[in-house]
């Protein structure tokens, strides 16, 4: 009796620390992920309000709040010709990446691929090897082709880049996809590409949308090749914010910086409730 009243106690206080300590750790972690999440968030509330300055330099905080270099961006023929250069090569390299991005996946997930292994390492090698050795080795390659400028050799070097992204992404939802759907489809008559049409690209909806984000925002977003790649009469506007910080750092750079961000953010707030709706409609 008197060791069971002894223990009961002791239980108790241990069950207790345990509690404390798991609380504690929780709290710990959650600490932890907010000042990460604030370190990635800090550049972006830094840069958005600057670009609503007044002076004809960089300051943060604003000493006044203006519309002036908004104005000034989009009265500037040379900024909107770089962004409409930079929109009209990620729309066309989110379509070439996303074709053969697609067919690559279905190769390595549903084919059978001789050296697999060895063909996703090609595929996924732009992901590691640093983006200055792909620009070099395509900068003498395009001088000898004469695309150095074109809008050829900045959508050929783009999809190269984001060719991964694409791959990864689509590979990730046919693989959690069941193929017995579309063996169902075909053992009903249906061709191979009609069961692709009517079977897995509704279910890979999301997939695509979001290797499509991927592959756009990071042809938008690409510096180190397209510096390379750029002409004196064809720059993209990544190109166009270096020079920028070179010869005429003004805000003009925190605005470009704020439409790439609240664009980023729009496409992938779309992607997020493309996601929400494909799942409601799985549950339903």
């Amino acid at each position: 009796m008197t060791s069971h009243a002894h223990s009961a106690p002791a239980a108790t206080a241990a069950a207790r620390r345990h509690t404390l300590s798991k609380q504690f750790g929780d709290a710990l972690l959650k600490g932890v992920c907010a000042l990460i999440f604030l370190f990635l968030l800090l550049p972006t509330l830094v840069v958005i309000p600057t670009s609503f300055s007044d002076t004809q330099y960089l300051a943060f905080p604003p000493a006044h709040w203006s519309l002036r270099w908004y104005v000034a961006y989009f009265q500037d023929p040379e900024w909107i010709g770089a962004t409409l250069f930079s929109l009209k090569v990620a729309g066309l390299t989110t379509v070439a990446a996303m074709t053969f991005g697609t067919m690559g996946a279905l190769a390595l997930v549903r084919g059978r691929v001789p050296l697999k292994g060895a063909v996703r390492a090609v595929v996924l090698a732009p992901m590691i090897v640093p983006h200055i050795v792909i620009a070099v080795a395509m900068y003498m390659v395009y001088m000898k082709w004469n695309l150095l400028g074109s809008l050829t050799g900045f959508v050929l070097a783009h999809t190269v880049v984001c060719l991964p992204f694409v791959v990864i992404t689509v590979s990730a939802g046919l693989q959690k996809m069941d193929p017995s759907l579309e063996m169902a489809a075909a053992s009903l008559g249906a061709s191979r590409l009609r069961a692709f049409r009517h079977v897995t690209l509704p279910l890979l909806g999301p997939s695509f949308a979001t290797a499509a984000a991927f592959a756009f925002i990071t042809s938008l977003d690409e510096a180190v090749i397209s510096y390379f790649l750029s002409s004196s009469t064809e720059k993209t506007l990544t190109r166009k914010m270096f020079e920028d910080i070179d010869f005429d750092l003004s805000p003009t750079i925190a605005v470009v910086s704020t439409l790439i961000i609240v664009m980023s953010v729009l496409l992938m707030g779309a992607i997020e409730g493309l996601r929400a709706r494909a799942a409601r409609r799985v549950k339903a």
